[in-house]
């Protein structure tokens, strides 16, 4: 079954109903000046109140290592997430997994498939864990998000990659992400939102329904 995570949580209300409703892991994001920013100060006691086995993930973008680990540190993280232009030797030597975002192009932008690097992409085989793809679009501020290639995903998976699915998923249409790509999880912020910042319980739930029910 693929797992889910919700992303951008900023407040504890929001966590609790990604949990109830079946989420396998939170990720918060330390990049200032972006729509859904939070401090240590507000995620740790949101970490503290996760039941066990829900990962806390913490989403950064090219902050220095020290910088990182702090914070890993002081709110509980189990995992790390590198959104920004991180090379695989910045990746090195995290005690926790890493997550490397690949971006891409949306769908609605393509004139034919989109290629992906594949040398530069098999360079974060040693110190990634799972590799997320995403759309090379700038983060959502409430608006929906173009989906990318589900296919791209498949066939990186057929490559023994851990992928997670984001980029432009929500309740209507993540259940068909998951049949094409098949990917070890699919990654969800804005398309379960009422606003920036603040999820909408009935679209979480759904959101997770839809992606856990598809064999």
């Amino acid at each position: 079954m693929v797992r889910v995570k919700v992303c951008g949580i900023t407040r504890l209300e929001d966590a609790l109903t990604a949990v109830e409703a079946g989420a396998d892991a939170l990720g918060f994001i330390f990049v200032e000046s972006t729509p859904r920013f939070v401090t240590p100060e507000q995620v740790a006691p949101i970490v503290r109140a996760l039941p066990p086995f829900v990962t806390p993930v913490g989403v950064f973008w090219d902050h220095p290592a020290g910088h990182v680990k702090a914070i890993a540190e002081a709110c509980g993280l189990r995992a790390l997430q590198f959104h920004g232009d991180e090379r695989p030797e910045d990746l090195d030597g995290y005690p926790l997994p890493v997550i490397k975002t690949i971006k891409l192009v949306p769908s609605g932008e393509l004139g034919g498939r989109p290629v992906l690097n594949l040398i530069v992409t098999e360079r974060y085989r040693k110190c990634a864990a799972a590799l997320l793809l995403d759309s090379a679009a700038r983060w959502s501020e409430g608006e929906a998000r173009q989906p990318i290639e589900w296919t791209v995903a498949r066939e990186l998976a057929g490559q023994r990659w851990r992928i997670i699915l984001s980029a432009g998923l929500t309740p209507e249409n993540v259940g068909r992400a998951v049949a094409t790509a098949r990917p070890y999880a699919v990654d969800v912020n804005s398309g379960v939102e009422a606003e920036p910042g603040r999820k909408d319980p009935d679209k979480v739930w759904r959101f997770v329904a839809e992606a856990k029910g598809v064999r």
